[in-house]
């Protein structure tokens, strides 16, 4: 397939790929990636289409697969939409969005990120956030531990540059 035969199908086809992955993973921006590794398999694929409707069933049919597979990963099921904390954050408490605390809070590893929002943000419980990401209570409090540490060392390395700079005035 050449690239142009690409781009026309791409032109043709978009929104109805696109349309049926949003069906299944509800998010557009996992559409527009199912979307695109849809078409990116029709560039590579080997075998021969019986006309347009085959096509565009083979085309829907990828789209569809790619959704269920997305929507049973690993990754999918244990990750949280981090766009969506930081919003959720930023329009509980403005104070914090205008501090450093987000931009700190990004630093996490996303094991203890997860974590510190359920129990700081959300204000669940260790065992309640335990049970939510389905890992021991001492998993949480270790990840917890770990987290703060990271703060703690962000928050010194960050000081530690401010006063240096402040220094050479």
């Amino acid at each position: 397939m050449t690239g142009e035969e690409l781009e026309q199908y791409i032109l043709k086809y978009r929104k109805t790929v696109w349309s049926a992955a949003l069906c299944y993973v509800k998010n557009p921006t996992d559409a527009d990636d199912i979307m695109q590794d849809v078409f990116l398999k029709m560039f590579t694929y080997d075998g021969t289409f019986d006309g347009e409707e085959h096509i565009k069933a083979w085309l829907i049919r990828c789209a569809i697969n790619r959704s269920k597979n997305l929507l049973r990963s690993h990754w999918y099921k244990f990750s949280a939409p981090l766009e969506a904390a930081m919003n959720k954050l930023c329009s509980d408490d403005k104070e914090h969005c205008q501090s450093e605390l987000p931009a700190m809070f990004m630093k996490l590893s996303p094991k203890n990120r997860v974590v510190f929002y359920l129990h700081y943000y959300e204000g669940y419980s260790i065992a309640e956030t335990a049970r939510i990401l389905k890992i021991s209570e001492s998993a949480v409090g270790v990840r917890l531990m770990r987290g703060r540490k990271q703060l703690e060392k962000a928050l010194n390395n960050e000081g530690s540059e401010n006063n240096g700079s402040q220094n050479d005035r």
